[in-house]
């Protein structure tokens, strides 16, 4: 363990858990890195994925954004072409855009894709479905409306999806925020994992959680608080 790390982390009263706004303003004070560090979020599911009722898949907008520049590539034609340029979307194809996959070149960050559009998509699932870029309803990224999924990705929409051990890890901001639009953050994005528990999940719903920036220890987050967010 390095000084700087040992010095952060005498910082933390691992003794304790820690409300949404103390954590929020704590982690402000664990900045050591001289880039704008994210705040990331970690959540342990009392969840089993492996069951289909119990997958806890979504997407919020935060309400202060995540504070990064997300590139958005969309498949529409036609009229949904001109709205997701409209709404910003930095990349719009379709047989154009399969091929450019094809051959490797991913300078997006996120899929949004038209229903019309999903039989192209298709064709590339095998090389976009390992890099988490797929588009999926349940994410908001497979939609009519592309201009509202373009907009909504480009102002600080965060998907989120259980892995197999029922971790989710999240960014919900940068340490440059406020601790209070920190706070606000992780309040809404723990509100949408619990309004996604599953009707099948049984137990105390979120079993560990912790706050940490990119290059920081973490701080734990009092369970039973978070559990009362809606």
């Amino acid at each position: 363990m390095s000084k700087r790390y040992k010095q952060l982390v005498e910082k933390i009263d691992n003794t304790k858990v820690y409300s949404v706004s103390d954590a929020s303003a704590l982690v402000k004070e664990l900045k050591s890195a001289k880039f704008d560090e994210t705040v990331e979020i970690a959540l342990n599911l009392n969840v089993d994925p492996r069951h289909a009722d119990q997958m806890v898949r979504g997407a919020i907008v935060l309400p202060h954004g995540t504070g990064k520049t997300v590139r958005v590539a969309v498949f529409a034609k036609g009229a949904k072409a001109d709205e997701a340029l409209a709404a910003g979307a930095d990349i719009v194809g379709t047989d154009d855009l399969v091929q450019q996959i094809k051959d490797g070149i991913f300078n997006f960050d996120v899929v949004v894709a038209a229903p019309d559009c999903m039989g192209l998509v298709g064709q590339i699932g095998r090389i976009l479905g390992p890099k988490g870029l797929m588009p999926n309803p349940k994410t908001g990224t497979v939609t009519p409306d592309v201009a509202t999924a373009v907009a909504n990705v480009k102002g600080g929409q965060v998907a989120f999806r259980v892995d197999k051990k029922g971790n989710i890890h999240a960014g919900i901001g940068k340490v440059s925020f406020e601790a209070d639009k920190i706070a606000e953050n992780l309040s809404a994005f723990v509100g949408a994992i619990n309004k996604h528990k599953p009707a099948t999940a049984k137990g105390r719903y979120i079993k560990n959680a912790a706050l940490s920036l990119t290059m920081s220890p973490a701080v734990k987050l009092d369970i039973a608080a978070l559990l009362d967010i809606r």
